[in-house]
């Protein structure tokens, strides 16, 4: 009965890879990789020649079987494009089934994108909580953020270029203008971290097209530079309803300027765009004065 190894990668420079996995994916006689032309340049660049078999969300139903079947006389490795396998990774599939028939899955750590950024951005003193990639329906994308508005900790998140102004956008609207850091490309050749916040990230890939692969790292609530109670943001938003804005623009404008959730501003404006219609109303005219 064999094991399966699950061996972590390069998330970028082919250097960043251990001796442990080196040898692993020499000894073993079998490496299932999430993308086996990737895997060649891998493998390539270090001379090892061990049989590949392609394993990805779209690899046919028996697939998985044939892993089980190949585990019953030997060893084998699970490999994604980078870092861990079985995080964000269809290697999760494996793991599960591995382990349901008693096969031994034994971790080779190294690489992550996700430690790589949480450490650079300087944002996460002790616990974060890793969401993966979002949701890419819109409203479920939203959901799940406004779930998670309140909670205590920095929020790391994967992203792909032709999703990162949506998600800008819902970040900003559920969670305010935290502090982010922005991991593009980790240790690649145009790696890049910007620290910043959402709303400046926002405006910068508006006038910017993304490129690369994305790590967010935001800040928790306590990091926002002054975070409003309800008395305060009542009092910007009166001033904004009376300078003339819609609910709408002035929640906008009220969440901007002070990092507040922009859809629980905005119920603030109705309630009190609401409160203000209801004292109208109950004015005669006779009590009504210029």
């Amino acid at each position: 009965m064999g094991t399966l190894y699950l061996v972590a990668t390069p998330i970028g420079n082919l250097e960043d890879i251990t001796l442990r996995a080196l040898r692993t994916l020499r000894e073993v006689p079998l490496i299932a990789a999430e993308d086996t032309r990737h895997a060649r340049k891998l493998l390539g660049h270090y001379g090892i020649q061990t049989k590949l078999v392609s394993f990805h969300e779209h690899s046919p139903p028996g697939r998985v079987a044939e892993l089980m079947k190949a585990l019953e006389r030997h060893d084998v490795a699970v490999i994604s494009d980078a870092g861990m396998p079985g995080i964000s990774d269809p290697g999760l599939v494996l793991v599960r089934e591995a382990a349901a028939r008693g096969f031994d899955v034994v971790p080779v750590p190294g690489p992550s994108a996700v430690t790589a950024a949480v450490a650079v951005s300087g944002l996460v003193e002790d616990g974060f909580l890793f969401l993966g990639f979002l949701p890419r329906r819109a409203s479920e994308r939203r959901r799940q953020l406004e779930s998670l508005a309140g909670l205590p900790f920095p929020l790391v998140l994967y992203e792909a270029p032709h999703r990162l102004r949506e998600t800008l956008r819902d970040l900003e609207a559920t969670l305010g203008d935290r502090p982010l850091a922005i991991c593009r490309e980790l240790t690649k050749l145009h790696e890049e971290v910007s620290r910043l916040t959402i709303g400046e990230a926002l405006r910068r890939y508006e006038a910017e097209a993304p490129r690369g692969e994305f790590v967010l790292v935001i800040g928790s609530p306590q990091e926002t530079t002054h975070p409003p109670g309800e008395a305060e943001l009542l009092a910007l938003l009166e001033e904004q309803i009376a300078a003339g804005r819609t609910a709408s623009a002035a929640a906008r404008e009220v969440a901007r300027a002070t990092g507040a959730s922009r859809q629980a501003v905005y119920r603030l404006a109705l309630n009190l765009r609401g409160r203000h219609a209801t004292g109208l109303s109950g004015i005669s005219a006779g009590d009504a004065r210029p």
